[in-house]
């Protein structure tokens, strides 16, 4: 398998993909669409060796402390960003456990300290923590982001991994 830069034709494996791994947290085909629009060196997909989508990771710059909400167009990447936010990380069951995950996290952050930005952050949900933790990913703890937490679920954690 093997990370390349998503294209709008890949829109609908993407949403797909979405809608398996996130049955939770579910997000218009716009929402991804509109990500690759604003930011398309931050939007990969995983093939596998036929070409089938196995999995995406979609990242944008984005301001330190916030939180987009879910199903939510941006409109616009802030300026000035602070940190870049990972959007969403999907993995198909076949892509799972070969550590195709850990080495697009390591993209990003390389994409990130080359952009001159100092943070990566997310908001890890389904039990994913520990995934992030491995990643050099800590939790951020700030009683204002609460409430934007409560939308992604029980456990949610607002994460940066420093650069």
């Amino acid at each position: 398998m093997q990370w390349r830069a998503m294209r709008s034709e890949d829109i609908p494996a993407v949403k797909a993909m979405a809608d398996e791994v996130h049955i939770a947290y579910p997000e218009d085909e716009a929402i991804f669409a509109e990500r690759l629009s604003l930011f398309s060196e931050g939007c990969f997909l995983l093939e596998d060796v036929e070409g089938r989508p196995q999995g995406y990771l979609i990242n944008h710059p984005w301001i330190l402390g916030h939180i987009p909400p879910l199903n939510s167009l941006l409109m616009a990447i802030p300026e000035p960003a602070s940190t870049h936010y990972i959007h969403d990380l999907a993995l198909l069951e076949a892509a799972r456990g070969c550590h195709h995950g850990a080495r697009i996290v390591e993209d990003v952050a390389q994409l990130a300290a080359d952009r001159g930005f100092s943070s990566v952050s997310l908001v890890a949900v389904n039990g994913s923590g520990a995934f992030w933790q491995r990643r050099s990913f800590r939790i951020y703890q700030d009683i204002s982001l609460n409430d934007k937490l409560v939308s992604y679920g029980d456990g949610a954690r607002y994460m940066i991994r420093d650069l």
